[in-house]
């Protein structure tokens, strides 16, 4: 009789965690790529896919990558112009060496984007991949 009740609560756990995991959106994609594999994919440009850099106005008019728009990570309102974004759109995000990024992405997966891709060493890895910038 013991074994019976240890089976259906082994049972019942296992079936609650496919539960919560069939749930909890399993299907988002935060992605980190190389430059080589970042121009790839900015070459393929899927649809919807917006470029984010991540710095301020004034690295951003230093060099930027094409068709990047700007939203500056130190700005207070951040957080709040991140959620007024398509959650459901792909994104490809950047910075000068991957730390704001990084806090940017994980901000992202907060608000429940689903498709985000952000750039290994920012756009000093880039540049050093003799990849082209505007500005």
């Amino acid at each position: 009789m013991r074994s019976t009740r240890t089976r259906t609560l082994v049972g019942a756990v296992l079936l609650g965690g496919l539960l919560l995991s069939a749930c909890s959106g399993d299907t988002a994609i935060f992605d980190l790529t190389s430059a080589t594999e970042a121009q790839e994919l900015l070459t393929e440009q899927p649809a919807g896919l917006t470029i984010l850099d991540v710095r301020t106005p004034q690295e951003y008019a230093d060099g930027h990558l094409s068709g990047a728009a700007n939203l500056d990570f130190y700005e207070p309102d951040f957080a709040a112009s991140l959620d007024e974004l398509d959650k459901e759109q792909p994104y490809f995000v950047y910075c000068r060496s991957g730390s704001r990024s990084e806090s940017a992405i994980e901000t992202m997966k907060g608000l429940g984007f689903t498709e985000v891709y952000e750039l290994d060493g920012g756009i000093v890895s880039w540049v050093q991949a003799g990849l082209p910038v505007e500005g």
